[in-house]
């Protein structure tokens, strides 16, 4: 997922063989790039159009993935647009839980 430009010249020449020898890693790869655009550069907007291309002539792997998208994409598009992020608390809610189990469990 490094970006082309990132890559050593062997890494690049290694990547175009794989791409040639399989369209299906080609349109992958194609893809995921994409999708990382989206994600680096927050373009939630282009989500949908994403998610149509993908569902025309993706592999099979990522067909699901699209589906996982499509069950909650409005949470996912403003999880790509907006510059907020819930990750820095998600680790104190997990650690949260984890101590109220621990104490639900000895208090039984």
């Amino acid at each position: 997922m490094r970006p082309r430009e990132k890559l050593i010249a062997s890494q690049d020449e290694r990547l175009l063989q794989t791409r040639l020898a399989c369209p299906d890693i080609t349109r992958a790869c194609d893809l995921a790039r994409a999708f990382a655009d989206l994600v680096r550069h927050q373009r939630g907007y282009l989500l949908l159009e994403w998610i149509r291309q993908a569902e025309q002539d993706a592999p099979k792997p990522m067909k699901g993935f699209v589906g996982f998208l499509r069950q909650d994409l409005d949470a996912v598009t403003v999880g790509l647009t907006l510059p907020w992020s819930s990750g820095v608390v998600e680790g104190h809610v997990n650690r949260v839980k984890t101590q109220a189990s621990h104490v639900w469990t000895c208090l039984m």
